[in-house]
């Protein structure tokens, strides 16, 4: 029985469990759609290549599986490069399949033909051509293994146009991959539990690997059991629900200046833990659990560091501390959160007009329940709402990652209401990145996805121009102002249903209505300018 290129690449797709392919159509990667639809592999066609490379970030983190794009040679290929460097970022195991000249013209000038492999190797775990028809299943095979194994990212493959067109014997498909988790060596497991019976002030910082190993019942278990303050991270959100006890946010800083033991699991040692440095308890002790060796003792040597699964490990933390509680610790904890909150409070109950960051933020909060997904997709805007919003599940939270690239609003809403159509899917844009991917609600309206955005509207890059006045002064702010575009209108424009609001008050009613509308939809929302600098709150948002 012959098959082709294209059917062989949609065979193994179909083998590793993966049901939907993100694309922008190109001629190069038709052998594809071909072979999805003869393997019931839904198809889902965007208006621009990064934002179905996303659709497949997105995909990937969702399902802890591989996310697939598909993207025609040349320009298509580069249009996608951003979004793939973000999942590289995010620990996210997308495959981006790049369509390429035929190789029997290779070098000859072919329409759309440049070097494409080259371009991703820095940020990616894996990059090649599949120069045989008789390679796919195997190439794909070693590029899931790749992508799924130790710290997940993505990989990229090129596909030649002869390659997708050649017939061959169809070959016997190798197993769907699966990983095994990694055991935690004796002997670190060892040292972790000398220096946590020793310690009176620990902490567990949980990230993105919390997630990706589904580990969340165990640091519930564990935290529960000895009274061990938890912040989430990352994807790690939602791993410990936020209005647990023992899950915390606001007080990190406060926490780190006094923790004797800091439990680090999946989290790099990047900006956002201020490479584990400045504001720490020098005299603390490290302990780094990685599925990366790269990440262990990168900017701050650690007293015990692994390689192993996550799950594991809490599960052997709840064994060997058993009888240990630390409930002293665990109220000054408390009490160092309420405190903040106290004065985050003060801004989430102004009524304003133009509504300040945290207003909006505390009224999404109200809104939302356990089945709404939300995605942050902007800066101050996002940055107040992730203070105030508490995400209760794994996976309920997406936003870019460590990358802070922009963007990714409606492409991560349109993978996540196609694979959960019973949830709500809500996008926290701010203006500045609904521009970037905006016209994808034309994408969501196509598909009948009812994805709704609220659109905190400042009229400009608040993030960029707030610290800009105060460093240079108003008349040197450059580069910064935008139109107050009502981007409720693009979107009705487009299919979809759109409000535009300035009372605070109504915010509620107006999401209430975006979702009865039953239409992909948009609320633009006047916010206030200079909200964050009022509020001396004006950080990236992923720190």
């Amino acid at each position: 029985m012959y098959a082709l290129g294209g059917e062989l690449v949609a065979r193994m797709l179909a083998n590793q469990g993966v049901k939907t392919l993100y694309t922008l159509c190109g001629g190069h990667i038709m052998g594809i759609y071909d072979g999805c639809l003869n393997n019931n592999i839904e198809i889902i066609d965007f208006r621009h290549e990064q934002a179905a490379a996303h659709a497949a970030d997105a995909y990937a983190r969702l399902t802890r599986n591989i996310g697939v794009a598909a993207v025609t040679a040349g320009p298509g290929v580069t249009d996608a490069v951003t979004a793939v460097a973000n999942a590289y970022q995010a620990r996210s195991p997308m495959v981006l399949l790049g369509g390429a000249a035929p190789l029997k013209t290779k070098g000859m000038g072919a329409l759309q033909e440049m070097p494409q492999t080259g371009m991703f190797r820095d940020f990616t775990k894996a990059s090649f051509t599949i120069t045989e028809t008789s390679q796919i299943p195997e190439k794909m095979s070693e590029a899931f293994e790749a992508a799924l194994s130790g710290r997940p990212g993505p990989v990229f493959i090129e596909l030649p146009f002869d390659v997708l067109f050649n017939a061959i014997d169809a070959p016997t498909l190798p197993p769907k991959v699966t990983v095994a988790p990694v055991e935690p060596e004796a002997g670190a497991v060892a040292q972790m539990f000398e220096i946590l019976r020793a310690a009176q002030k620990p902490v567990i910082i949980a990230g993105t690997q919390v997630y990706w190993d589904a580990a969340h019942d165990a640091l519930r278990e564990l935290t529960e059991q000895t009274g061990i303050p938890v912040f989430t991270n990352g994807a790690g959100r939602g791993t410990l629900p936020m209005n647990h006890p023992n899950c915390f946010k606001s007080a990190r800083g406060k926490v780190l200046r006094e923790a004797d033991a800091v439990i680090l699991i999946g989290t790099p040692l990047d900006f956002r833990l201020k490479y584990g440095k400045e504001g720490w308890n020098p005299d603390c002790k490290l302990i780094q659990i990685e599925n990366d060796v790269e990440e262990l003792n990168h900017n701050r040597e650690a007293d015990v560091a692994m390689v192993a699964d996550s799950r594991l490990v809490l599960e052997a933390m709840a064994e060997g501390l058993q009888g240990i509680r630390l409930d002293e610790w665990l109220q000054k904890t408390r009490d160092y959160e309420d405190k903040k909150n106290a004065e985050m409070g003060k801004w989430t109950t102004l009524d304003e007009q133009p509504i300040n960051h945290f207003r909006f933020g505390a009224t999404i909060n109200n809104f939302i329940d356990e089945d709404t997904i939300i995605i942050g997709d902007g800066g101050d805007i996002v940055s107040a709402c992730a203070k105030v919003i508490d995400i209760t599940r794994p996976g309920q939270w997406l936003d870019p990652g460590p990358l802070g690239c922009l963007g990714v609003g409606a492409p991560f809403a349109i993978a996540a209401k196609h694979l959960y159509p019973e949830k709500k899917v809500l996008i926290i844009n701010g203006d500045g990145s609904f521009g970037f991917n905006g016209f994808e609600f034309d994408t969501a309206v196509r598909f009948n996805l009812q994805i709704v955005s609220v659109v905190g509207n400042d009229s400009g890059w608040g993030q960029i121009r707030n610290p800009q006045i105060q460093m240079m002064g108003k008349e040197r702010a450059v580069a910064s102002s935008l139109t107050p575009a009502r981007y409720d209108k693009i979107v009705e424009a487009m299919g979809g249903y759109g409000e535009h609001i300035d009372d605070p008050k109504e915010l509620g009613g107006a999401l209430e209505r975006a979702f009865a509308s039953g239409k992909p939809a948009c609320i633009d929302v006047t916010i206030d300018p200079e909200g964050m600098v009022k509020t001396s709150a004006s950080t990236p948002y992923i720190v």
